[in-house]
């Protein structure tokens, strides 16, 4: 991967206008992808903003999620704490399953006589991440946010005892045009068959990096990306080619393959520093829709992909929609540069 310019160098910095700035193309490793950079299709980094904020959050009167309201939602998968009336948080089934949990014993057939169709096993839950309607994530603190994410590892380790499963996607969907069909602050985890193909595009690329350099690229995140800040165990970045505007990565800065391997004092380093990301991405960007993804090995990786399989946290603020062009080729097209980005960030002021 060729090393990171830094503003000033490409004629970027503070006193240039962005119709200065020339087009790069990148490729990532990591995301195996290449995107192109066009800061002409942008105003300046610090002029981005929300087109469609986060909508006021008021308690609806049919909110199943909200305390009280539990025998209407799916059947309960575990509550923290463990049987208590005043939980902190639930994880449940999904009402509305992308998978069927009751076709574990077909799950291994092939319908045809090809490899092409496979039964729709898999698991789909949702984590109720407070009891309070009106709270969003960003305003538990860190030691509640760690209390989701060993959620997170819990459920994994449970799922993973059914051998069906290869891969296990953690996301979060936060506003309407995020994808959220529920107001209440809440993630999802779908556990599937297959090993979808993003995962082993990463794999592919991160391994293609370990065999020129002998090292595992998101180890190398503090030199190779653009640092926003950093906490005892874990450290944010704006990646080098990243695919969206103002995306962020969250990486360990020990090589680690599974998330499910965090320990709760990582969880609740980690929790900070989520809680501070999203609190500047909402100042910056006018409390914009976002996603997150934990991405993460797939539960059978190999003794040999290790060395360069590393799990991190992409947070994707909703800031512009993709069109043709991406969806035919599959190349991104950002109109901010990401050390920009990081420039931009690390100056955001939440006092």
């Amino acid at each position: 991967m060729t090393s990171p310019s830094h503003a000033s160098d490409r004629g970027g910095g503070d006193g240039d206008s962005v119709e200065n700035q020339s087009p790069e193309l990148r490729k990532d490793p990591v995301t195996n992808r290449w995107v192109i950079f066009s800061p002409a299709r942008a105003k300046r980094p610090t002029d981005f903003k929300s087109k469609s904020p986060q909508n006021p959050n008021p308690k609806p009167s049919s909110c199943p999620f909200c305390i009280g309201r539990e025998q209407e939602c799916a059947p309960e998968l575990f509550r923290v704490p463990d049987h208590d009336p005043n939980w902190k948080l639930r994880v449940i089934e999904n009402l509305y399953p992308a998978l069927s949990r009751n076709l574990e014993t077909q799950s291994t057939q092939p319908e045809t006589g090809t490899s092409r169709t496979i039964v729709g096993f898999g698991f789909h839950d949702v984590v109720i991440e407070s009891p309070v309607h009106s709270i969003q994530l960003s305003d538990i603190d860190p030691v509640g946010i760690g209390d989701i994410l060993i959620a997170y590892k819990k459920r994994i380790n449970q799922i993973a005892q059914h051998d069906s499963i290869n891969y296990i996607q953690v996301f979060k969907n936060q506003g309407a045009s995020a994808g959220a069909s529920m107001s209440h602050s809440h993630s999802q985890m779908m556990a599937l068959p297959v090993v979808p193909p993003t995962v082993s595009s990463r794999l592919d690329g991160t391994k293609d990096y370990f065999e020129e350099t002998g090292k595992c690229c998101l180890c190398e995140a503090k030199s190779k990306h653009f640092v926003i800040d950093e906490s005892s165990h874990f450290v944010s970045v704006a990646p080098f080619a990243a695919t969206y505007p103002f995306e962020i990565w969250i990486i360990p800065k020990d090589h680690s393959s599974h998330f499910h391997h965090l320990d709760d004092v990582k969880a609740v380093d980690l929790g900070g520093l989520l809680k501070l990301m999203l609190q500047k991405i909402a100042k910056q960007l006018n409390d914009p829709p976002y996603n997150y993804m934990i991405h993460t090995s797939p539960l059978k990786v190999t003794e040999s992909q290790l060395p360069y399989t590393h799990w991190f946290l992409q947070i994707v603020p909703q800031l512009s929609g993709v069109g043709g062009f991406e969806i035919g080729t599959g190349c991104y097209i950002n109109p901010v540069f990401p050390e920009d980005v990081a420039k931009v960030m690390r100056e955001v002021s939440l006092t």
